[in-house]
């Protein structure tokens, strides 16, 4: 099993962990209380900087529980965090809701899962040599977009 090492920049940070056995993502926490008004986003803190092991990233992805009940999810989800960053972990929620989501410090804010890395050469190309069933398909190809042509 590999490591994550996190520091504590904040004294009321908490460590992720996972909540169950088998769970794919270790619980991120605030460490500020927050408002976020209805229809705009805002940075959240989490008070940790981390040190991933070689060859990951992090992801950090909106709780299902937040955005199914309060309408509230990782903006750019999943954010990502890189082997090679040093800095906070910060989470940047957005609130679809009409009412303002309040923030407690110390309160469940995202889930944080780590990933293995693909990393790959470029190559330019003057076409695509293997051609597949689905080609240029996209946006909608599988009869699932209204705007199908």
């Amino acid at each position: 099993m590999k490591t994550v090492k996190f520091v504590k920049l904040n004294e009321d940070a908490i460590i992720p962990d996972y909540a169950h056995a088998g769970d794919a993502g270790m619980d991120l926490y605030s460490v500020e209380d927050m408002v976020i008004e209805p229809m705009t986003w805002q940075k959240v803190p989490t008070g940790l900087a981390c040190e991933l092991p070689k060859g990951t990233e992090g992801q950090v992805r909106t709780k299902s529980g937040i955005a199914y009940n309060y309408g509230v999810f990782v903006l750019n989800t999943p954010g990502t965090v890189d082997e090679c960053y040093r800095g906070e972990i910060g989470v940047v929620l957005f609130n679809l809701n009409q009412t303002p989501f309040v923030i407690k410090k110390g309160q469940k804010i995202a889930q944080f899962v780590i990933n293995e890395v693909c990393y790959c050469k470029t190559k330019q190309v003057e076409k695509i040599d293997t051609p597949s069933s689905r080609g240029e398909g996209g946006f909608g190809s599988t009869g699932l977009g209204k705007n199908k042509k």
